[in-house]
């Protein structure tokens, strides 16, 4: 049971970040780290749009509500 938002913006957020490492392993970096800026930004803005997704999707709240509770947790 998992939400389609959900899982497309995860997609968008590792697809962001694997482009992100290769711009950043890349042999151009050294000379032009524009593109990994770029890339970074794209990156933390797919992040974020993840993030805030999951702060409002009924679905993500409705799991962490279920999970059992760890003995480590705070009460």
């Amino acid at each position: 049971m998992c939400c389609p938002i959900c899982t497309n913006l995860k997609r968008v957020y590792e697809a962001g970040l694997a482009e992100y490492i290769r711009a950043r392993s890349s042999v151009s970096y050294r000379i032009c780290t524009e593109l990994a800026a770029r890339k970074n930004v794209d990156m933390e803005r797919a992040r974020y749009a993840l993030e805030e997704h999951r702060g409002r999707c009924v679905i993500a709240i409705g799991l962490v509500a279920l999970l059992p509770k760890s003995k480590f947790q705070p009460v």
